[in-house]
């Protein structure tokens, strides 16, 4: 029998990804598959602390392994800003505005080298485990392409000329961050 793993999030999207990345190891199941509506307040100071925050609030809720994850972009340029607060860096979940502020942030900056990352925490009887996957890439100066979410339409990935948001979903998904970070978490299971 498949081991069920309880991922923290609403999104059917995220949920799908995860459960192609992982396989047959795992029966993936959401917040909705559970019926858990209430909100999840994430007031951690890393993505280390928000991951967990998600997948103990799961754990202790439902008593199935939990994953959860929080990504975001960092750009050195802005002192690490979006960072954290990236799905709410201009109001919430408004990425057309998250988008539009980060280019006006980086107005002049000649350095536009940034980086997604994703912070998995697994969460089970025994307390917290941490992944962490990162993409390095450049900012451009304008939105290019209708793929993906969240920053995607200004970040070219190290190697590639064109965005993450130009990508078709299964290429962008190969070499994402949340790919590697569950890659890491599945090889822990394999060992």
């Amino acid at each position: 029998m498949k081991q069920q793993l309880l991922v923290a999030t609403h999104n059917l999207h995220k949920k799908e990804e995860i459960q192609q990345i992982l396989g047959d190891s795992f029966e993936v199941k959401s917040l909705t598959d559970y019926d858990l509506n209430e909100e999840i307040i994430e007031d951690g100071d890393s993505f280390q602390a928000n991951a967990q925050i998600k997948a103990q609030y799961c754990y202790e809720k439902t008593g199935i392994p939990s994953l959860g994850d929080d990504s975001g972009l960092v750009v050195p340029a802005l002192d690490g800003r979006p960072g954290i607060f990236s799905a709410r860096y201009a109001g919430d979940h408004d990425f057309q505005k998250n988008i539009a502020k980060v280019l006006d942030e980086m107005t002049g900056i000649e350095n536009r080298s940034a980086y997604f990352i994703t912070v998995l925490c697994y969460y089970d009887e025994n307390g917290a485990t941490f992944y962490e996957g990162t993409v390095h890439g450049n900012l451009l100066t304008e939105n290019k392409g209708h793929q993906g979410f969240g920053y995607d339409p200004i970040f070219v990935p190290e190697g590639y000329d064109i965005t993450f948001a130009e990508m078709n979903p299964e290429d962008k998904n190969a070499i994402s961050h949340r790919k590697k970070a569950l890659d890491k978490f599945l090889k822990s299971f394999h060992k």
